[in-house]
């Protein structure tokens, strides 16, 4: 006999069964009973009367057999509410006598209040009194039903991570990431919200940081979670903490914030930290049960991509922190002084209130740290400034420049006067002695004035008005020291000079005074000579051979850099060329090239390098352009346009002074380099200061795992060699191999065979 919960009985046998059932055949109504569906018959419509119910249905739904016979209703009663026009539409006489009729699914109240999933497969037929009658079976499918939307459930959650993931990797900013990661979560299925608790400083109550915001509000202005809560249990066991039911629950405390909304159900995971945990995902319903054991493996992934952007955006901070900071003294360096500087004129634009700085420079410094010793020179510079910040207004800032030079931004000002003034109150701070080894030593400082009134007529330069201070600092200290000096019109005579300089510069390259001198770049590895560094001088015909410092920046701030750029590039191109054919038989010579801001922020810039190497036959592949970091701060779209160019061309791209500017792992991520250069000022400590032997070797291995060559510029002796070639350094440049030379002297080189460097011994 065929097995009666088997649901592919051909269409005679299924016939047959119920032409049976409707005869009430004895033998198949036993069957029936013992079957684990319910079998019904029943007349059509909403209020049909139920004529046979096999007994199964008080097991599956609580009711018996005799209630449903008894109440034509309850069937439609016990609907959901949700699915209540889905199972009536079919109550029609439409379907009399159609067998391939397709089975429907709705959901039933049981008699206790759950729900069960149906599945109801039937055929309407007609009796002997010609009334329509439902012959079919009621499967319980709610089992099938949890498991598909647990595995939906599933997708959701991974979605969700997956998402989050890519919005770390995007901007991991702890902030949006939160928000972001509270909104996902948030539309994952039956959760009405979620929240962060960060650990507060007391390490005993978790404060509310990112979720609830509107529930929040009507709870007050401090939202917090006792330890006792179970976003505490989460945060001291290190496990997901599940709350089915608030109502009753004993363990846990529950945040007040979570009675605004009618938390009904809770679980909680810890968000790990680098040293210890930052706090607690929090995630609600204001259903009970909500949340089981299998939600916890999504909830910690969710945790844990937060943890990891945390982590990666407490490194990079600290990163920015040391590049933008001075490491002796804590104070803003040059680099992040230029910054608030610029900060600061761009809004006197608009107010039109003076900004003014004051250059600052200790008097007999040198005098203190060949006495005493550099120790002591540090000591005092590391005191002198909080010395300086306490003489200041609130929102004055302080900046070390380098050495014994520090810089001090002043705004909001009301006239010079003003700025004298603080000045005055700056240098008064030098009256007092500064202890040093229990002797007292009294220091004074030179102090250099500029004040700019700015507007959209008459914009300011941060470093025009930085020359400017220094320029008046430096007539303080040819004054006698120890005194004030506001930049006046004999010092702009200076200024003039550089708008002089700019003026001859525009005719130095129609008159051929631009020259080409090269500097080596060396295999660290094997000596030998793999590259040549293009660096430009100017054989001014009064001044003799200027090298760039003396007029590149100017070039830059004037837009001749383009021009002398696309010389440069070509010039160089053609005389790597020349010594390939020197010597045919030896691998090309890369040839290196800067690029400023200004060219690489130009949208032509990718057709000129086309152009050049078109026109000249220089294989990409041995050109590499050289791109400062302060080039990449702004991220304009023509810049990432035009090195995203660069790289289909093929050239090589090289991120220059590495560590100098804003230093981001973004940066690495998202152009595409092929090598990066750290800055002299890092080659120079290197075997000396502990710290920045330290950075090196993190630059360097950062370098190795994303697949980045490592050049070192400055080498200048022996222990900085031994100290990169330790630490894995691929390239290096300096005066230790070659200072930058002349095309004809590296030609004699080459010929004599005499350029690679012969102190290193080949690698075996």
């Amino acid at each position: 006999m065929r097995d009666p919960g088997d649901k592919n009985w051909p269409d005679h046998e299924v016939d047959a069964f119920f032409d049976q059932i409707a005869a009430g055949g004895q033998d198949y109504r036993r069957l029936v009973e013992r079957l684990p569906v319910i079998v019904y018959a029943s007349e059509l419509g909403e209020h049909g009367r139920w004529r046979y119910v096999s007994p199964q249905v008080e097991d599956i739904l609580g009711f018996t057999a005799e209630e449903f016979k008894a109440d034509p209703g309850l069937w439609a009663r016990l609907l959901h509410p949700d699915d209540r026009q889905r199972a009536l539409e079919i109550e029609s006489e439409d379907r009399l006598g159609n067998r391939n009729t397709s089975p429907v699914e709705y959901r039933l109240r049981t008699r206790d209040g759950k729900t069960v999933w149906m599945l109801d497969e039937a055929v309407l037929e007609a009796d002997e009194g010609g009334v329509p009658v439902w012959h079919g079976v009621l499967y319980d499918i709610s089992e099938r039903k949890n498991t598909e939307a647990e595995l939906q459930r599933a997708l959701s959650q991974q979605a969700v991570v997956a998402k989050l993931g890519e919005k770390a990797m995007q901007n991991g900013a702890p902030d949006s990431l939160m928000q972001a990661a509270i909104s996902l979560i948030g539309q994952v299925e039956g959760v009405h919200s979620a929240c962060i608790w960060e650990v507060g400083r007391d390490g005993r109550r978790l404060n509310l940081r990112a979720g609830l915001e509107e529930e929040a509000l009507g709870a007050g202005r401090r939202v917090s979670a006792a330890r006792d809560s179970h976003a505490g249990a989460a945060l001291d066991t290190g496990e997901a903490t599940i709350v089915s039911e608030w109502e009753g629950e004993q363990r846990f405390t529950m945040p007040p914030v979570l009675r605004t909304f009618g938390a009904a159900s809770s679980m909680a995971v810890m968000i790990d930290g680098k040293d210890q945990p930052y706090g607690v995902l929090d995630v609600h319903a204001t259903e009970p049960h909500r949340f089981s054991p299998k939600d916890a493996p999504f909830l910690q992934a969710s945790a844990n991509v937060l943890a990891d952007a945390f982590v990666r955006h407490e490194a990079d901070q600290a990163l920015r922190h040391r590049v933008l900071h001075d490491s002796l003294t804590g104070l803003p360096n040059r680099l992040s002084f230029v910054d608030s500087l610029n900060g600061s004129l761009q809004r006197a634009a608009v107010s039109g209130s003076p900004v003014g700085i004051l250059f600052l420079d200790l008097d007999h410094f040198k005098l203190i740290n060949d006495s005493l010793g550099h120790h002591a020179g540090d000591a005092l510079l590391g005191a002198v400034a909080p010395r300086l910040r306490a003489h200041l207004r609130p929102g004055d800032i302080v900046a070390r420049f380098g050495g014994d030079e520090f810089g001090i931004l002043i705004d909001r000002l009301a006239d010079e006067e003003e700025a004298i003034a603080i000045a005055d109150r700056v240098a008064a701070a030098f009256t007092q002695p500064f202890s040093m080894e229990g002797v007292e030593h009294f220091v004074s400082s030179s102090i250099g004035v500029a004040v700019a009134r700015v507007s959209s007529e008459r914009p300011a330069n941060a470093e025009m008005l930085i020359r400017d201070a220094d320029a008046a600092m430096y007539r303080a200290k040819e004054s006698g020291r120890a005194r004030c000096v506001l930049f006046d019109a004999e010092m702009r005579a200076g200024a003039m000079h550089r708008l002089e300089t700019e003026r001859e510069l525009r005719g130095a390259l129609d008159r051929d005074e631009l020259a080409l001198h090269y500097q080596p770049v060396v295999n660290l590895r094997t000596g030998e000579v793999t590259g040549i560094e293009a660096l430009v001088r100017w054989q001014h015909p009064q001044r003799g051979l200027l090298d760039p410092a003396e007029f590149v920046s100017i070039a830059e701030d004037s837009g001749l850099i383009e021009p002398i750029g696309r010389w440069v590039q070509e010039q160089a191109c053609r005389q790597a060329l020349a010594w390939h054919e020197q010597r045919p038989d030896s691998r090309p010579l890369d040839v290196a090239v800067n690029l400023s801001a200004r060219q690489v922020a130009h949208r032509d810039l990718p057709a000129t390098v086309a152009e050049i190497i078109a026109k000249t036959g220089i294989d990409p592949a041995h050109l590499r352009l050289e791109i400062t970091e302060s080039v990449l701060v702004k991220e304009s779209a023509t810049a990432i346009a035009s090195l995203e160019a660069l790289n289909e061309i093929g050239v090589r791209l090289v991120l220059d002074d590495f560590g100098t500017g804003y230093s981001s792992l973004a940066y690495l991520n998202r152009f595409p380099f092929h090598a990066l250069k750290i800055d002299r000022s890092f080659v120079d400590a290197l075997g000396i200061e502990q710290e920045r032997t330290a950075i090196v070797e993190a630059i360097i291995g950062m370098a190795r795992a994303l697949s980045l060559e490592v050049i070192a510029e400055g080498v200048e002796n022996e222990v900085q060699l031994s100290e990169l070639r330790r630490l894995g350094c691929d390239y290096g440049q300096g005066h230790l191999f070659h200072a930058a030379m002349p095309e004809a002297r590296i030609s004699r080189l080459l010929r004599d065979d005499a350029l690679d460097y012969s102190g290193i011994s080949p690698e075996r």
